[in-house]
């Protein structure tokens, strides 16, 4: 992910993706055509690249997990549907 922030919270989007999950790589402002080529090349073909890839399959890993039928995810939500949407103190 080649990440651009300008407003909002697209730097803290950035700082996120570049920094924490480490899937991302930011460009500066000043951005030439060379930059950004060399950039997408570090990405496509360099080690950091490569890091990024796997980091990105373990994400990936992770969401098909959280998101099986018993899986984290689904289990919070319906705890989330029962406690609150069905309770009968919020359903008077």
């Amino acid at each position: 992910m080649v990440c651009w922030p300008f407003f909002a919270e697209q730097q803290t989007n950035c700082w996120f993706a570049c920094t924490e999950w480490e899937i991302g790589m930011e460009i500066d402002n000043n951005v030439k055509r060379a930059e950004v080529e060399s950039l997408i090349r570090e990405i496509m073909e360099g080690e950091k690249g490569k890091r990024m890839k796997e980091r990105a399959m373990k994400w990936k890993e992770s969401v098909a997990m959280a998101t099986q039928n018993d899986g984290p995810s689904l289990v919070n939500f319906q705890k989330f549907v029962n406690e609150v949407l069905l309770s009968k103190k919020y359903c008077s």
